[in-house]
């Protein structure tokens, strides 16, 4: 005998599976950690912050 098995928790289970897939492909594509995003920041702070000290102003 086979096992009885829900089809609606199957098909979540599938859809589940699909999205993940689709999520985890986005992620690699066109997503970055959190921390990667707040180095990003600080280093263009620093850069700006760097380029204003060697900025000569006219008086």
């Amino acid at each position: 005998m086979t096992e009885i098995v829900n089809l609606n928790k199957t098909k979540k289970d599938r859809e589940r599976t699909a999205k993940k897939a689709e999520a985890d492909l986005n992620a690699s594509k066109f997503g970055r950690t959190k921390g990667e995003r707040l180095a990003e920041t600080t280093r263009q702070g620093r850069a700006k912050q760097q380029l204003d000290q060697l900025k000569f102003e006219d008086e």
